[in-house]
């Protein structure tokens, strides 16, 4: 790929991106070829539907807010318990910075196939990392007795959404620190057998 269609692309993805973040906009086509400054036709041939673009904007996001270094300390984890505790800090740490996007996908979604389809694929993204940290927790022996893994992962996935984080944050008022120790500490008692804090 050329400079000139690199430079496009990204053009296109941050004009995306920043569209996703205007809680107005439903990020049509039309309206994300004007804010990228390209025709119709150059953003199709990057992108030849809404769905490869929303889900392309939201890999792009990760991607410039080196979603991958903030994964590295749960997956360098000596210990299932530590993988959980660092895979909790990073997700739980990024979503704040992700939220309007988050937003506005979770928002669209019962009425557009193609955010739902967006959204979906980022939410199975966070659920591989809740089961990378069940499978290291089970590698140690130290899974809960009256779960299963797929079980745990639910479980996981579920304490780890961003309407929870929501309705903690923003509607309970928690400080961002407060979240963060506290899911630790109930993902902790849910999925350790003989969980302590300082495990």
């Amino acid at each position: 790929m050329s400079t000139e269609n690199l430079s496009t692309r990204t053009r296109i993805l941050n004009a995306a991106w920043k569209l996703l973040e205007d809680s107005a906009s439903k990020a049509r086509m039309s309206d994300i070829a004007k804010a990228a400054g390209v025709s119709r036709q150059a953003l199709y041939l990057h992108f030849p539907n809404r769905a490869d673009l929303l889900i392309a904007t939201t890999r792009h996001i990760d991607e410039a807010k080196q979603i991958e270094v903030r994964l590295a300390p749960s997956r360098a984890a000596t210990s299932g318990v530590e993988r959980l505790a660092r895979f909790i800090e990073a997700w739980g740490n990024y979503i704040p910075e992700i939220y309007g996007v988050a937003r506005a996908l979770m928002a669209m979604q019962d009425s557009d196939a193609e955010a739902r389809q967006a959204w979906s694929d980022r939410m199975l993204a966070v659920r591989e990392g809740c089961k990378a940290a069940v499978a290291a927790i089970e590698a140690d022996g130290l899974l809960a007795e009256s779960l299963d893994s797929g079980t745990a992962t639910d479980l996981l996935w579920a304490m780890l959404s961003v309407r929870n984080w929501e309705l903690l944050t923003v509607q309970c008022g928690w400080t961002q620190d407060t979240y963060i120790s506290e899911i630790k500490a109930l993902a902790g008692r849910s999925l350790v057998s003989e969980f302590t804090p300082d495990h």
